[in-house]
Parts: C-alpha cells; structure tokens; sequence
C-alpha cells in the first residue's frame, strides 16, 4: 500500500547520511518549495525486513490549471538522485511513484535523477536528454585552479578588477530584494522568461543565510549593483542557483569576477566541488562560458512517465519555447513581475 511520511528521526538520519551534498532532499528545501508554491509533498521510502530505510523518494504533486496535475522529483531543483542502498530498493520507489501517478491520473512523471542505470533499464520510462551539468573540481589553492583556466577568463578578471568593480556578500535581507530586482529584469529581457516570485527569495534567505548555507555575492560599481550570484552550499559542494546582472554593464565582466571570489572563497572553506547548475545542450554561450571555467561535463538526464512533458522537457530550440521568449521579451517589467509570480509555481 502506498503511504506518505512525515519527516521522522529515522529518514532524516538516513538522508544525513545518504544525501550528505544534496541539498535538494534537505527539510528547509523541501519546506521552502512547498509552502511557497503550495504544493503537496509526498515522500516515499523503502525499509528492509528489519525496517531499516533502504530508499527515498520525495514527490511533489502539482495541481494547475494552466499545466494540468504532475508529480516532480523536485521542482526547481536540477538535480535529485535515487537516494537507495541498492537497486531493489531504486525499483520499488519508482514503482511507488508510477502506482501514484496512476492513480492520480497525472499527466505525467518526472524524474531528475540524472544519470541512472537502473532507470536506464527501464522500459516503462521515457529517458530526457536535454542538459548536462557543470562541475569543478577545487583545491585547498585556488591558485592552482587559476591556472587551467582559459586564458580569456583570467583576462576578464583581471580587467574587471582594474574597472574597480567589487565583490561583496550580503549581510541582510534587504540586499535580497536588490537581488530580485535585477534577477526580475534580467529574466524578463533577456531570458524572455517568468521570474520567480520575491517571497520565494526571501524564503530562501530566511532558511539558509543564518545557519552560512546561503551566500549571495554582489558585484558592485561606484555604489551600483551590476551583477549578483545566489550560491547555496551543503556537504563538500557549493552551487551556483541562480545569477542576474545589468546588461549595461556586461563589457565590466562583472560575472566573471564573482565566479572567481566564489572559486577563492570555497578553496578556503574546504570544499571540494563547485557546482554550475544546469545548462541546455543547445544553449552553446551559456555551455562554452561554464566550459571556460575548468569544468567537467556531466550528462543530466531526466526520465518520464508516461510520456516526456513540462518545461523542463521542452527543447530551448522548439517554435514553442521562442514564441513564449519572444512574447514575453515585450512585456513591461509592472507587468512580468506580478504574472510571472502567478505563473511560476505552475512551471514546477
């Protein structure tokens, strides 16, 4: 029989120590993508005969008018792994989770479990090959990864610096509604792309910043915030979510300066991977800049059940995915911002 869980001291012990640099399955995630998008989390596990935890699976259960009913291995997370002790245990979640999209009469199931042999071997799931991921590999010396960087790259750094452009972190949560504010311009401008909503961000502040998990970087000129970076850090990885700059100040090279303090500051705090997120094959700019930084390409498949469907599964190249860039793009900010707080959740 199909149940869903509360959070108790025995799957949290399991995923501290399964999980350990995803911060995807954390509680305070989980809790911010549910309260503020609303929707309903069902968690499914797996136990051995002694009921020990052998497998988690969170689901969220979207319900839209505007995208029908679908359950997401999370949304807006780019990467959530089957957290299983062996493949028994993979098996029996994902059966879980197709009993519970029939039974819901979802339109579909999404999975973003990146690479996975066992999901690989499935017939009854339709594999998503449309990202990969950006991963670099750090040091205790952060000038040892200095020099496998491209020469350009070392050559935009050094000229952002000579332009006086300065890195800083943000130290309170107004800084955070100066971030959502050049994240909502850019998005809408230039991403032709809804916006998260402000409430999401500062959620996201109020359940990581205190505890160190949450650094948001802001490159500043002559008093000006020219660009921004939110990076979220949990076990041994840091991550780049979600960045925004002033495309009036782009020749500045302002984001390649924060990249580089946040290389120098995770080379010092002990970490050993710096994630750079998700990015679509056929987006070659945003490929070749992470590829820039000394990054490895990892694949990012998503699986699907019955059919592959969502955002996430739409080709950046598709006539759909430039109409809706396209129309959005000549929307006015007064207007992108509150609809694109509306639309957002159902985008999950």
């Amino acid at each position: 029989m199909i149940q869903t869980y509360l959070f108790d001291s025995d799957l949290r012990t399991f995923i501290e120590q399964q999980a350990v640099d995803s911060l995807y399955y954390s509680e305070a995630w989980l809790d911010v993508i549910t309260k503020i998008y609303g929707y309903s989390l069902i968690p499914l596990t797996t136990r051995n005969t002694d009921g020990r935890i052998t497998g988690f699976l969170p689901l969220c259960y979207v319900q839209s008018p505007v995208t029908g009913r679908h359950l997401v291995a999370l949304p807006f997370s780019d990467y959530c792994p089957l957290i299983t002790e062996d493949e028994g245990s993979a098996n029996a979640l994902v059966d879980q989770a197709i009993e519970i999209a029939q039974q819901k009469q979802v339109r579909y199931l999404e999975l973003r479990t990146g690479a996975t042999d066992v999901l690989a071997k499935r017939s009854d799931l339709v594999r998503g090959e449309l990202y990969a991921r950006w991963l670099t590999p750090l040091t205790t010396d952060p000038n040892v990864i200095w020099s496998s960087f491209k020469t350009t790259v070392r050559n935009k750094i050094r000229k952002s610096q000579k332009l006086g452009v300065r890195v800083r972190t943000a130290q309170c949560r107004e800084d955070m509604v100066s971030y959502y504010r050049l994240h909502l311009r850019t998005r809408s401008k230039k991403h032709g792309m809804p916006a998260q909503p402000l409430n999401f961000f500062l959620g996201l502040w109020d359940a990581f910043a205190a505890t160190g998990a949450l650094h948001l970087w802001l490159a500043e000129h002559e008093g000006t915030i020219i660009s921004a970076s939110i990076m979220l850090a949990f076990g041994k990885t840091t991550q780049f979510f979600y960045g925004a700059s002033d495309e009036r100040y782009l020749h500045m090279a302002a984001n390649n300066l924060i990249t580089w303090e946040t290389i120098v500051w995770s080379c010092r705090q002990g970490y050993k991977i710096l994630d750079h997120g998700r990015t679509a094959y056929n987006n070659e700019g945003l490929m070749q800049f992470k590829r820039n930084w000394a990054a490895i390409e990892e694949p990012l498949p998503y699986y699907y059940y019955p059919h592959m469907m969502g955002l996430a599964a739409t080709s950046e190249s598709s006539w759909k995915y430039r109409l809706l860039t396209s129309c959005w793009r000549r929307l006015p900010l007064q207007v992108t911002g509150p609809l694109g707080s509306y639309l957002y959740r159902h985008l999950g």
